[in-house]
């Protein structure tokens, strides 16, 4: 299966970075290599692009894709978050520039071997990195009802989620759960009709906590931007588009901490701890995709794009 992935936001997204011709630039979760070429298409041959994904499969597309473009790259098979070691490793001591696309590809998604659908048959995986051990069969079969109702209620915002452990603890006794297809069986009925008419897919929040959770999704966005920011040089910008509520809001906390780093209790008159932010807000408000993106990709309905620019 080709490796296809339609970038979102990506015209605001390129615009974000403020490219310059031999500046150094992360594509953090490279996927489909859309905002990469985006930013190779921007570097002269003196350019630097350094490409990171967990799956082995983006980065091999990615790298065909790319050889078209005459800037320098490197393609990384690592987590985003380990971005400080993999500078390191390149001798590489700031960038002017990265970019992080969260949650899934197209590509992930239509594959039904990778399990990342309710869509589609397939079995039970959802890891980004096929190198993982843990697998959603793995917490759909060995998880107890506790621990499935947190994850489906954390990640998944989802008010049906003691329910739903319920009927897949039940069910499991009678077989197990091994494909997409039964675990969207289950959900459906699990859920009452009546809430299955209203809002998106029945299993589209199951599905997203699953995912979130096997592959640490929040957390490594939690650990990273701050890295990011770090390493950028004077004027380089982070950009981050999120998907969901979870990770806007991790982001946005992320931005302001760094914004106002200062600790001193609110009572105080004047600030005495002296942290000074390194960073400013280039834009007030997250970009959405518009109506006419939304109309030819309508996985961007819910996307924001936030970016920082480093003082």
């Amino acid at each position: 299966m080709d490796f296809r992935h339609t970038p979102v936001l990506f015209t605001e997204t390129i615009e974000s970075l403020n490219i310059k011709p031999e500046g150094i630039y992360v594509d953090g979760t490279l996927g489909g290599g859309g905002h990469a070429a985006g930013i190779c298409s921007k570097l002269s041959q003196k350019g630097i692009l350094i490409c990171i994904d967990r799956d082995r499969d983006a980065l091999n597309a990615a790298e065909e894709k790319l050889k078209e473009y005459n800037c320098k790259k490197h393609f990384i098979h690592s987590n985003y978050e380990n971005i400080k070691e993999i500078l390191s490793e390149l001798n590489i001591s700031g960038i002017d520039g990265a970019v992080l696309d969260l949650g899934v590809s197209s590509y992930q998604l239509d594959n039904p071997d990778r399990g990342f659908s309710y869509m589609q048959e397939g079995p039970l995986d959802m890891r980004m990195n096929k190198e993982d051990d843990l697998t959603a069969y793995t917490i759909v079969k060995e998880f107890d009802k506790e621990e499935l109702t947190e994850i489906i209620r954390e990640y998944g915002e989802e008010r049906w989620a003691a329910r739903i452990s319920e009927f897949i603890v039940k069910e499991r006794k009678k077989a197990p759960i091994s494909s997409t297809f039964q675990l969207v069986d289950i959900i459906k009925a699990a859920i009452p009709a009546s809430a299955r008419r209203e809002g998106p897919h029945p299993a589209k929040r199951t599905f997203q906590a699953l995912r979130i959770y096997i592959n640490d999704e929040l957390g490594q966005l939690s650990r990273s931007i701050d890295h990011y920011i770090d390493v950028l040089n004077s004027k380089g910008r982070l950009s981050i588009i999120t998907f969901h509520s979870l990770e806007d809001r991790i982001v946005k906390e992320a931005f302001n901490n760094r914004l106002n780093p200062c600790t001193c209790p609110k009572e105080l008159p004047v600030c005495i701890c002296n942290k000074k932010s390194d960073v400013k807000k280039v834009c007030s408000k997250p970009i959405k995709p518009s109506d006419q993106e939304i109309i030819e990709n309508p996985r961007a309905r819910s996307a924001k794009l936030r970016f920082i620019e480093k003082r």
